[in-house]
């Protein structure tokens, strides 16, 4: 009987699953968006049932093309949307809340209430993070200070606090596994990278009682089995990562000084910095990449908040394009962006900038400008974001970057790849599988029940699709930054 490796991928605005076979290409994949909940300007919230029920889904629909069920399983690879929090009631298991997506800035206010009082460099120094309503802690905060009752339970023990994986291993044992992974926890501004354990001073800081903290878990290793009669039998879960660190291993950027970028509906790029946490006073933050058979790995991270979502905004709010597809068509009906910049700060800035205050803005229009132009603007300004990251990232890092990895969605994007590359001025690459955020929480998984041997086996997998390589020349690349830098510039601080 084949084997296979089932990868749940719980992401923004949809949940997919594929199987991954031996040779960790993928033989089936199914998807299932579902609704984005906007109560306010700035909020964004999920329904968790939702999630639960669009991923047990597309479980389901990857299952039955190839004809399985849970015997042909080896394991079990979550990978989810990071920072989004989730809290529950540990007795119904029904979440008092929706849940609060990472994009949401309604804790922008008391964000900056805490940089006021000087609660930066203790936060910086045990997490790695900076201040933000980016991260999941003050997300919690809000949900025990809103919710009539919240604050009572929590203190009785009878809630309980997750990200998305928390809340999927929930879902799968039934409530018998209330865990992470370090990766997760290392997102949620209450972990301490140091020692690798939820920070007491943190917790307090926060008014959040440690018992609504889940267990944390390495990335690879089998947690415990599903209790679902969903898979007809017990299939271990022996993977957990976020998102982008799962696409950091799904790359195998497994040395020191290797990166990748994923676009997805944000941006993310992260450099493998080693065995030891790279602290910085710098607009980057560090993170856990992953931890494995006891050895724990660091990652320099710069977090770009939209990058898909200004494609489905001139899909769904503008009309300009019916399908993303359409986007790249549209954009190469023109020579350049006509002096056109599309800043899609929809939720704020996040790396380098970070400005919860910024607005997106369309710069440069004049009366010749046209649909084309705003369609290449849009995804020059995907990458250029990514550029801002990657500078920031040179300055401060004594590795040298030598080429970019990438995957996600627009990945497949030739005109965006080239221009990436064009601006960068580094050779961009994208293999094969673009589907590495899936891929490594399979390879989490698969090498934790022995599917795979070892780190040799997989990276025989790897294999390079096209390389872009820049042909631009810098006196126009420098054109390009200096009015990106002005466009920036003018979407800064525009809430009050």
């Amino acid at each position: 009987m084949n084997q296979y490796i089932l990868a749940l991928d719980q992401g923004t605005t949809s949940s997919r699953a594929i199987l991954f076979n031996k040779e960790g290409k993928p033989c089936a994949v199914a998807q299932k968006e579902f609704r984005q909940i906007y109560p306010s300007a700035g909020w964004v919230e999920h329904d968790p049932r939702e999630i639960w029920s669009s991923q047990v889904a597309v479980a389901a629909e990857a299952m039955s093309s190839l004809g399985i069920n849970g015997k042909s399983l080896a394991g079990i690879g979550l990978t989810n949307q990071r920072e989004t929090t989730i809290v529950w009631d540990r007795e119904t298991g029904e979440p008092v809340y929706n849940a609060i997506v990472w994009q949401d800035r309604r804790t922008s206010t008391y964000c900056k209430l805490l940089t006021e009082k000087g609660y930066g460099t203790v936060i910086r120094q045990k997490t790695g993070l900076v201040i933000d309503p980016y991260f999941s802690a003050t997300k919690i905060k809000w949900i025990l200070d809103n919710v009539p009752g919240a604050v009572e339970s929590a203190k009785k023990g009878k809630l309980a606090f997750g990200t998305v994986d928390s809340w999927l291993i929930w879902k799968l044992t039934q409530g018998r596994i209330h865990a992470t992974d370090v990766t997760n926890a290392s997102r949620t501004l209450l972990f301490n990278i140091n020692d690798l354990a939820w920070d007491p001073e943190l917790l307090d800081l926060f008014d959040i009682p440690a018992s609504m903290m889940p267990e944390v878990r390495a990335s690879s290793e089998i947690i415990d089995t599903t209790n679902t009669t969903f898979f007809a039998s017990r299939v271990p879960i022996a993977g957990i990562a976020g998102d982008q660190q799962a696409a950091l291993f799904g790359q195998l950027c497994t040395e020191k000084g290797m990166a990748k970028n994923t676009y997805g509906t944000g941006c993310f790029i992260l450099m493998n910095t080693g065995n030891k946490p790279f602290m910085t006073e710098s607009n980057m933050i560090t993170t856990v990449a992953w931890q494995i058979n006891g050895q724990t790995t660091y990652a320099l991270e710069g977090s770009i908040f939209n990058a898909g979502t200004v494609v489905q905004w001139l899909r769904d709010e503008m009309g300009i394009i019916k399908n993303a597809a359409e986007i790249e068509k549209l954009a190469l009906k023109v020579p350049d962006n006509g002096g056109v910049y599309l800043v899609p700060a929809f939720t704020g800035l996040g790396a380098p900038h970070w400005d919860p205050q910024a607005r997106g803005i369309i710069a440069g229009l004049t009366r010749s400008a046209n649909k084309s132009h705003i369609a290449r603007a849009a995804l020059e300004g995907i990458a250029f974001q990514v550029m801002d990251v990657l500078t920031e990232m040179k300055k401060i890092a004594s590795l040298p970057i030598k080429e970019m990895r990438v995957d996600g969605g627009a990945a497949i994007n030739n005109l965006l790849m080239q221009f990436q590359s064009n601006i960068l001025g580094l050779k961009v690459i994208r293999p094969e599988i673009t589907e590495t955020t899936a891929l490594g929480a399979a390879y989490l998984a698969g090498l934790a029940t022995g599917f795979w041997s070892g780190l040799e086996e997989i990276n025989h997998h790897w294999k390079v699709q096209k390389v872009f390589k820049p042909d631009m020349k810098k006196k126009d690349r420098e054109k390009l930054r200096s009015e990106w830098n002005k466009a920036v510039s003018r979407s800064k601080n525009w809430e009050p």
